[in-house]
């Protein structure tokens, strides 16, 4: 959870907090919310790898919101974490806000809950591999915002496995 978070709000939680919903094969799913896509990721039932899984053209949010929570439901999701784009000085702009907003919008479709996590510079590193890997730049147009929500997820399920280490 980020300071100045929204912990004890309907449908927002801590990583911690969300942990007594898992079951055996529960999975998290990330978003990278953009203002034109949302890239979307997904852990394995073990909540240890995330994967990219695809990317929404947002189109009117009853539509959006819709496609996301039909994947969330097939993919059997207990939770989502969302990226909240930061400034580098940790403040919020208008980004991070609608990234709130979008949160408190899905709050009456759908009880399951979001964490809020930093995804400063998610985009950026992502991009990097991909021209690491030579990936052309309609290539890197095509999957840079579901690997975003899979490099955003990923830190959150690492996070989580230091949880569970430090209560063993």
């Amino acid at each position: 959870m980020l300071p100045g978070g929204m912990a004890g709000s309907p449908n927002v939680s801590t990583l911690e907090e969300i942990i007594p919903a898992f079951g055996r094969f529960s999975r998290l799913m990330g978003l990278d919310l953009g203002t034109k896509t949302i890239g979307l990721g997904l852990s394995d039932v073990e909540r240890r790898l995330a994967s990219p899984l695809e990317t929404i053209a947002r189109k009117k949010f009853t539509e959006d919101a819709r496609r996301l929570l039909a994947l969330a439901d097939k993919h059997e999701v207990v939770a989502f974490v969302i990226g909240l784009p930061l400034n580098m000085d940790s403040s919020e702009g208008p980004r991070a806000q609608a990234t709130r907003a979008f949160v408190r919008a899905m709050a009456p479709l759908d009880p399951r809950p979001f964490v809020f996590w930093d995804e400063r510079l998610s985009t950026a590193a992502v991009t990097r591999a991909l021209i690491e890997q030579d990936a052309s730049r309609a290539k890197r147009g095509e999957v840079v915002d579901r690997m975003a929500a899979a490099y955003i997820l990923q830190g959150a399920l690492d996070r989580l496995q230091a949880i569970g280490r430090a209560r063993d």
